[in-house]
């Protein structure tokens, strides 16, 4: 028997209230007319040129605004006015590009571009916070549907919250369902524990519904709750009442966790790189020039640097050693060799420490001055490593770490970096104890599930101090 989806119709909709649409539409025409305005006031009619840009930037707005979900979210205000100005650079930063690459930059008023970056931001924020207050004044006096919420813990309480201060959502939320018997203490007792309010136990679903006019219903269940969603679906089904199901999935570490679908099956993707696709694309010519751009800059200081180890200690002047990179694969990284040559203690690899004793008098100062990591450039061009990333470890290192890190194994889930988040907030050098380990795994999945070129970027200018902090030795 082949398995086929029972409807052709997409399960992954997309809501859009009638506020979302006037946004959008105002947007437009405040755009539009701006640029209109500019274009007439110093030039006195429209040429083509100017035509096509104005195609390009309504095109661009709609793309770009969509990435960033200007319209998709109620933020804050001031989240809103931030996430507005980054889609609006984005868009004339695509411009910019497009003007260069089709040599027409020349073409257009570099006063005027600037003119309708500045007016047409703050006329669309202006646009924002009107429609804002509107959408208040309007939702003070509207009738909010009563809801439910079926399930307990973190998740349900962080659900109740959003619903409740979100007040374009049209829903109130009344309270809670326990999947469990009745508590044997006192509802006040469970009512404290979920911080929103306790109707009842799952076997009194029948007369809180009616008593409470629900119309709309949350089913918060544990990944292994699938008989109780079975049960209650059917149960509300016949009282014309909207269920929607919200997989607790977050008593998991996560990885770049994303929904979409396969022909017609909705798929919630639990661990996933990031880099695929163009994101891959962007991240590798992120790094091969600049890899490129500073080996070219810093070539003097390498020849000085390996000059000064060949003439202070006898050995070589680059250490390999192996390493895990991306999706677990080993790989040698070069770095300038800081220590006098020697074999470890009974195989053990040992960390570097503070005023370590195996260290050259040149390998004290090139660790000092993060001067030693400077090789790993050509790991960078080689594609074995990027500029950002988790730090990666000895393969010793990783399997010790690993057995007392449950998620250890998930900071390979992306390329791992010369610098990275955890060595920027200072959980770099030597790990006394598990605990700082922890902290360095956290901020590298924290990397991982939030990267961008931004970020990268980011990481990259504040590497600048913290390579000469007190954890570098």
């Amino acid at each position: 028997m082949v398995f086929e989806p029972r409807s052709s119709r997409s399960l992954l909709q997309r809501r859009s209230s009638v506020s979302n649409a006037i946004q959008a539409g105002l947007d437009g025409i405040a755009v539009t007319g701006i640029a209109w305005y500019l274009i007439y006031d110093q030039f006195g009619y429209i040429t083509s040129d100017y035509v096509i840009m104005l195609l390009l930037l309504i095109g661009a707005l709609a793309v770009i605004y969509d990435h960033y979900a200007i319209y998709r979210t109620n933020v804050s205000l001031s989240i809103k006015a931030f996430r507005l100005f980054k889609a609006w650079s984005a868009t004339f930063c695509f411009l910019v590009v497009m003007a260069f690459l089709t040599k027409q930059s020349e073409t257009y008023s570099r006063l005027l571009v600037v003119q309708l970056f500045i007016i047409g931001y703050i006329a669309q924020l202006f646009m924002h916070i009107a429609v804002r207050e509107l959408q208040k004044r309007f939702t003070a006096h509207a009738r909010l549907e009563n809801a439910l919420i079926i399930g307990e813990g973190d998740l349900a309480n962080f659900l109740y919250q959003k619903i409740s201060n979100n007040p374009w959502f049209g829903e109130r939320v009344l309270g809670c369902v326990l999947l469990g018997p009745a508590p044997a203490d006192a509802p006040e007792a469970a009512e404290a524990k979920q911080r929103l309010p306790v109707l009842g136990h799952i076997g009194e679903l029948d007369d809180i519904v009616a008593r409470h006019a629900i119309r709309t219903v949350y089913l918060v269940t544990p990944l292994g709750g699938s008989e109780v969603i079975n049960q209650v679906y059917f149960k509300l089904l016949d009282k014309c009442i909207a269920v929607n199901w919200v997989p607790d999935i977050f008593s998991l570490r996560l990885i770049n966790h994303s929904v979409r679908e396969i022909a017609g099956i909705p798929v919630l993707t639990l661990s996933e790189t990031p880099l695929t696709g163009m994101s891959l694309f962007l991240k590798n010519l992120e790094d091969k020039v600049l890899a490129a751009l500073i080996l070219l800059c810093a070539s003097p200081v390498l020849l000085a640097v390996a000059l000064a180890i060949k003439l202070d200690s006898p050995g070589p002047v680059f250490f390999r050693q192996e390493r895990t990179g991306w999706t677990g694969e080993s790989f040698r990284i070069w770095k300038f060799r800081s220590m006098h040559v020697h074999q470890p203690d009974g195989g053990e690899i040992k960390q570097a420490q503070k005023h370590d004793p195996r260290l050259t008098k040149v390998g004290a100062f090139i660790r000092r001055t993060s001067l030693d990591e400077l090789p790993q450039l050509f790991n960078v061009l080689t594609g074995e490593m990027s500029l950002v990333g988790p730090r990666p470890h000895a393969l010793q290192h990783d399997t010790l770490y690993s057995q007392d890190i449950v998620d250890y194994f998930a900071r390979h889930n992306i390329k791992p970096g010369m610098t990275g988040l955890a060595q920027v907030r200072g959980f770099r050098g030597e790990t006394k104890d598990i605990e700082q380990m922890i902290q360095r795994v956290d901020s590298d999945i924290e990397y991982i599930n939030n990267w961008s070129l931004w970020l990268d970027f980011v990481i990259l200018v504040r590497t600048l101090n913290a390579f000469t902090g007190k954890h570098a030795y």
